[in-house]
């Protein structure tokens, strides 16, 4: 008789988890009974409009924020009550990158790359410049290593602080609206960036995103939040169906281009540009 087991494996154990998290400021409830999970390897995007809880979410991952209520399981280890001291542990193996980059501005591009590679100390400085060029290559930067933060321009700013987020070698990213305030052509192009690292390095990763067509690229499933509620959480393809009139208000919003504006650019335009 056939092993029951080898017929039907086990599902993958979450590497993040939400497990019924509620959070309030004061008065303003931004996370109401909120559910979800990544798998490993798994990208998924939280999706909404401004305000509805898609950063805090984030931060709560970090462990920046503790919720009021439910627990949060990151990197398989619920971490809703750790002190700081835990949490810098769970921090070496998630790291976010935030919206303004956080690069330092009195460092370098490589120097800001190299920054969690000296921390390490088991790297000379022979080594520790490799490193720093593969990582630069590999987000499309190696050019600007001698140039400040300051003459960068934001979309450049993540594709460096991706690669220094790279460097403390994580197992997981956080991306917060990795694509605001750049043009299409640049934000095709840290789309395809974080995709290419999901399958070239196996990285977990999260991506807060109002843009629909990154979403569509990058997302194995999506969490859609609505008023501090997650009211869908599954596959994109799963919320283009969906009956629910909010869900379906966003995406026709999305679609809507203005007079004179051009439509983006097909991805297969740019595909070959971070190959």
């Amino acid at each position: 008789m056939m092993n029951q087991r080898a017929t039907n494996p086990e599902p993958a154990k979450p590497y993040i988890e939400f497990k019924d998290v509620s959070k309030a400021f004061g008065e303003h409830r931004v996370l109401d009974h909120v559910s979800f999970n990544v798998l490993p390897g798994e990208t998924v995007c939280i999706l909404g409009r401004s305000g509805v809880g898609k950063s805090v979410s984030l931060h709560h991952i970090m462990g920046f924020l503790k919720p009021d209520s439910g627990r949060v399981i990151v990197a398989y280890e619920d971490i809703t009550d750790y002190p700081e001291s835990e949490l810098e542990r769970i921090r070496k193996k998630v790291t976010m990158v935030f919206q303004n980059g956080a690069l330092f501005d009195s460092l370098t591009v490589g120097e800001n790359v190299a920054f969690p590679l000296r921390e390490r100390r088991d790297l000379d400085e022979v080594q520790i410049y490799q490193v720093v060029d593969g990582l630069l290559d590999m987000v499309g930067v190696r050019a600007m290593r001698e140039l400040f933060p300051s003459e960068l321009s934001v979309g450049m700013k993540r594709s460096v602080a991706i690669a220094r987020a790279l460097a403390a070698q994580p197992e997981c990213i956080l991306y917060d609206e990795p694509t605001t305030q750049v043009d299409p052509l640049m934000a095709q192009l840290l789309g395809d960036l974080i995709k290419k690292l999901k399958h070239q390095l196996k990285l977990t990763s999260i991506v807060v995103t109002h843009d629909m067509r990154l979403a569509k690229k990058l997302a194995d499933r999506v969490v859609f939040l609505h008023e501090a509620r997650a009211i869908f959480f599954g596959p994109y393809s799963a919320m283009e169906r969906s009956p629910d009139p909010i869900v379906q208000q966003f995406l026709a919003l999305d679609e809507l281009i203005l007079p004179g504006q051009k439509p983006p650019r097909r991805e297969d335009d740019l595909s070959s540009a971070i190959r």
